[in-house]
């Protein structure tokens, strides 16, 4: 067994492939091939794609895509039942499918699949994602004067706040929703988090003016892959006017910053953590 090769890092919404695994107690069924994206078991950021798959014309509706694994020993392990992180030794990873309801008869190893991705959902969630990434590049931007230590740099060459704050990030259609924690490990790194707390508005402000101008450049942007299986680095890339933005990712997005009438954040601090809700709207 082979890793499942993916399509959608190149926005691809169908195709076939060969019944693997059925697994009906966790109404999995793993393919070969599928064009769908999975949640990402250990950074759940993206949710899985969702859709139908049809053997000898029988349809299933799929609910999320997962990933699933099967360990050397032949031990499948699927979404957040997996042990160990992607990638790692001694396990083949794979896309599963969970069904909506149970898994049709004709749903057997070795059957051949045609799989079909909720356009409209795919669609609202990789503008969600580039979104989120942009968000993410432009807090870095409008931060970059508060730290007095070097905290390392993000995808444009500025202070990574995203990388030492964030702690949690959930991707929605057409938007996200970030917490970072502003406590005494992130003033200990040389951030000033007395002036940050005084400037709020000013810096959402300046978040805003930013995405505004990316968006009115209509980059593109572009998922680069290393390989075709799910367990092939891929990176985000945006050729942003300050430069191309290339970052690690596992997710779908946008083909181009022309697919959005804009891009905005709203940024709330209570207390150490704060949340930067960001909102995006199509064309």
């Amino acid at each position: 067994m082979h890793p499942t090769r993916v399509s959608f890092p190149g926005n691809v919404l169908s195709g076939t492939g060969e019944v693997l695994l059925v697994d009906s107690g966790s109404r999995v069924v793993v393919t070969d091939a599928t064009p769908f994206h999975p949640v990402d078991h250990t950074w759940p950021d993206q949710p899985g794609d969702s859709g139908t798959i049809t053997v000898d014309g029988a349809r299933v509706d799929v609910a999320e895509a997962v990933m699933a694994a099967v360990s050397d020993d032949g031990a499948l392990a699927v979404g957040t039942d997996i042990p160990v992180k992607r990638g790692a030794e001694g396990w083949t990873w794979l896309v599963g499918h969970r069904t909506e309801g149970e898994i049709p008869a004709s749903v057997v190893a070795g059957a051949s699949a045609v799989l079909e991705v909720d356009a409209e959902r795919r669609a609202g969630l990789s503008r969600g994602h580039t979104a989120c990434h942009l968000a993410s590049l432009a807090l870095d931007l409008a931060l970059a004067d508060l730290w007095r230590k070097d905290p390392g740099s993000d995808a444009l060459g500025n202070p990574d706040f995203e990388g030492r704050a964030n702690q949690t990030s959930f991707i929605h259609a057409d938007g996200a929703v970030d917490e970072y924690r502003i406590g005494k490990s992130l003033r200990k790194a040389g951030f000033d988090s007395e002036t940050f707390a005084a400037t709020v508005a000013e810096r959402e402000a300046a978040i805003n003016t930013t995405l505004a101008a990316w968006v009115a450049s209509g980059a593109p942007s572009r998922i680069v892959t290393e390989g075709p299986t799910i367990i092939d680095m891929r990176r985000w890339e945006c050729e942003l006017p300050e430069g191309t933005a290339s970052i690690p990712c596992g997710g779908t997005h946008a083909a181009s910053l022309a697919e959005f009438a804009s891009i905005t954040v709203s940024l709330d601090l209570q207390d150490q953590l704060l949340t930067m809700t960001t909102t995006a709207v199509a064309v």
